[in-house]
């Protein structure tokens, strides 16, 4: 019959509980992610970094249209905010060259920018 050390079974526990302590104090506060966290929060940013760039591109084509004025007022006069982010979207400033289908979120980004800009005015 083997003889198992004392010390054994102790060092065993303390090595399973410290290594659930140690993933949840890592996960938990420690700013640890899984690679599927991490990919969810890389797209996230990316579409992000995406609509931003985009903005200014979408003010400018505002800025290029004839009749501006015009679709300036009426996208004012429009209450609801999912109204006025498709008005963006009907007017073309959100559809890239390249792109049959305007960007959604580059039209809510823009249309923000947008009011913010007649309400200065």
């Amino acid at each position: 019959m083997m003889v198992k050390p004392v010390w054994l079974k102790p060092g065993i526990w303390g090595a399973v509980v410290g290594g659930v302590v140690t993933m949840i104090l890592g996960f938990g506060w420690g700013g640890w992610t899984t690679s599927g966290t991490a990919s969810q929060m890389a797209v996230k940013q990316a579409d992000a970094a995406v609509t931003a760039a985009l903005v200014p591109i979408c003010i400018a084509g505002q800025k290029a249209d004839a009749a501006r004025v015009k679709k300036l007022g009426d996208l004012t006069a429009i209450q609801s905010s999912w109204e006025q982010v498709d008005f963006v979207m009907k007017t073309g400033w959100a559809t890239f060259p390249g792109q049959t289908e305007p960007n959604r979120a580059v039209a809510e980004e823009c249309t923000s920018a947008l009011l913010k800009t007649a309400a200065t005015k």
